[in-house]
């Protein structure tokens, strides 16, 4: 058996979703926060949320791979 040593839910992908006290669920409002980087992004929709992880994960991509020790 080959073990894979990539994770299936890498910590670069690990966020908060902080929600406001006046968000509904019809009004998503709040910050997504990533866990690693420590980047947050505002969002007042849940198209405004989706678009926020979008943009984080394209940003991630472009970000050289630090290796298995460096993290």
């Amino acid at each position: 058996m080959i073990l894979n040593s990539e994770s299936k839910y890498p910590s670069r992908r690990s966020y908060v979703v902080k929600l406001r006290s006046d968000a509904t669920a019809g009004v998503l409002v709040g910050r997504l926060e990533n866990l690693v980087t420590g980047r947050q992004r505002e969002f007042s929709s849940a198209e405004e949320l989706l678009v926020a992880i979008t943009a984080d994960l394209v940003s991630a991509a472009r970000e050289p791979v630090a290796d298995a020790a460096g993290e």
